[in-house]
């Protein structure tokens, strides 16, 4: 039998662990057997994934006995917003899903967020069990307790922190994925590295492409080893007054890519991640933050994993230096009208900065976009 990780996320009576290892969707009836009151669960998905691997946890449940019902939402991120939520709600409702009762998300990153906002409002609050089967998912949405939907003001506007009960990080589900999806996920590994662990970037730098080639003994240590960091920094920071916003290195660039290319399959959002890093590494260095070599080594590893880098690997066209900066004064870690960036002081050295120059914030994008054409 292959190993079990069990990651601790410890935030007192709301403490929950993030299970890590192949076969995990056979055992997920003993697994979440001692969170049920009644033997039954909700599932929410979406179509894609449950031609995949909603019977496996159906039958995973069943071998202890516990029941359940599911609904399958559209695929992609536009079913994060208000009608996924109002669909996956009244649904629940229509299940009569009780407050002692479970739902679980199984899918990527739109089902954990979009399912873990229904639970928090079903009936002012229902406990939830992640089921996360991308890598993105794995490593990073799935753990924390952010959960939220879109709305046309900007990503993630509209949430609520609500921390999973269980996470099952099944390794074997990865296989399923797309590369594309895969890569994108492996966007949100490396950002770990980045941002508070060289020694994990120079292990991803020997191991990314075996991993990327399905590994599993790879695949599990990097997803452990990103939980790890992300539980370690939520039991410091639960509701991100401080460190936690560390995590969101790479995102201010991101969130304003997703809203530029209307949050379509032109940009999935580990691409905007890894592309969104590379630009806060060039502009720290830019800033004399970090050596000017560094951002090269950043783009020259995210190259190597055959990954989404410049702007210049965003089919189609974007908006402008000037528009861009106007999508990033929406995003949700402005304050007091200043941006907020994650920059860094090297691999591994990261911190938060609300006072990057405009004009040197302006010129890096005019010279990305200039490389577009």
């Amino acid at each position: 039998m292959t190993q079990i990780d069990r990651v601790h996320v410890p935030l007192g009576a709301r403490a929950y662990d993030v299970v890590i290892g192949q076969g995990l969707l056979a055992q997920a009836g003993a697994l979440m057997q001692p969170l049920l009151a009644r033997k039954r669960v909700a599932v929410l998905t979406e179509s894609r994934v449950a031609a995949l691997h909603l019977e496996g946890l159906k039958a995973g449940l069943l071998a202890q006995g516990i029941s359940s019902a599911a609904h399958a939402l559209a695929p992609g991120e536009a079913t994060k917003g208000w009608e996924g939520l109002r669909a996956s709600v009244e649904w629940l409702l229509d299940e009569k899903v009780e407050r002692r009762d479970i739902v679980v998300a199984l899918g990527g990153g739109v089902i954990g967020d979009l399912g873990g906002f229904a639970a928090a409002v079903l009936r002012r609050g229902v406990r939830f069990v992640q089921v996360p089967t991308s890598l993105l998912a794995q490593v990073d949405s799935s753990v924390g307790g952010k959960t939220g939907i879109n709305t046309y003001h900007g990503k993630n506007l509209v949430g609520a922190f609500h921390q999973p009960s269980l996470v099952l990080a099944d390794i074997d589900l990865l296989d399923t994925l797309p590369r594309r999806d895969f890569l994108a996920g492996y966007g949100e590994v490396v950002k770990y590295g980045l941002l508070g662990d060289a020694a994990f970037f120079e292990w991803l730098e020997i191991n990314g492409p075996a991993l990327a080639q399905g590994d599993k003994g790879l695949r599990q240590y990097a997803v452990r080893r990103s939980v790890e960091m992300k539980a370690g920094i939520v039991a410091r920071d639960e509701t991100e007054q401080g460190e936690r916003a560390l995590l969101n290195l790479g995102h201010t660039f991101c969130h304003a890519l997703e809203a530029a290319t209307g949050y379509s399959e032109r940009l999935l959002h580990g691409e905007g991640v890894a592309i969104g890093c590379a630009l806060a590494y060039e502009l720290s260095a830019r800033m004399g933050l970090c050596a000017q070599e560094t951002p090269s080594r950043v783009r020259a590893h995210l190259r190597s994993m055959g990954m989404a880098v410049d702007l210049a690997d965003i089919p189609g066209d974007l908006p402008d230096a000037d528009a861009l900066v106007a999508l990033m004064a929406q995003d949700k870690k402005v304050q007091d009208g200043r941006l907020r960036f994650i920059l860094a002081r090297g691999i591994g050295e990261s911190f938060v900065c609300d006072d990057v120059p405009g004009d040197v914030l302006r010129n890096i994008l005019v010279e990305a976009l200039a490389a577009r054409s």
